[in-house]
């Protein structure tokens, strides 16, 4: 029977719940890939899913339809974070990898709107999934890497 990581990543879209500071839950679809211990997802810098994530690492997902409205299966908590550049390249490779030509278009056609910079990567650990170490701050969302964006603490 596969992981929630492994079931999750090999969806075409799952839907990302992240919370607002007053708890309301916020979802939306997203393309998901794996990689290594963690799912990545790629958004806009200035969207509400990464203001959210700056705000507080927790997040759900669930396996969705393009639009969002049609979930199946159970929904799974976890916890997101923001990543750098070069980690945001990577996922980038990923999406292109699983996507194939859409996902290269919606990169190309992000990148002609704004380059490299209008974008970010987010990486989640399921909850019970060990990223790779014993880290005391890893739940702690205000802890530096694990909601905010590198260099803005």
């Amino acid at each position: 029977m596969p992981t929630d990581q492994e079931r999750l990543g090999n969806e075409k879209y799952v839907q990302l719940t992240t919370y607002r500071r007053s708890g309301r839950a916020v979802a939306t679809p997203v393309w998901v890939a794996r990689h290594g211990t963690e799912l990545v997802v790629w958004a806009e810098r200035t969207s509400g899913k990464v203001k959210r994530i700056r705000a507080g690492s927790r997040v759900e997902l669930t396996a969705c339809d393009a639009t969002g409205r049609k979930v199946r299966g159970p929904t799974v908590p976890g916890r997101a974070r923001l990543l750098d550049q070069d980690e945001t390249d990577t996922v980038r490779g990923l999406i292109r990898a699983k996507y194939g030509i859409l996902g290269a278009l919606g990169i190309y056609g992000s990148m002609l709107r704004g380059g490299k910079q209008r974008t970010i990567g987010i990486a989640i650990t399921l909850d019970g999934q060990d990223p790779g170490g014993d880290d005391p701050d890893r739940d702690d969302p205000g802890a530096p890497g694990n909601s905010r964006e590198p260099g803005s603490n």
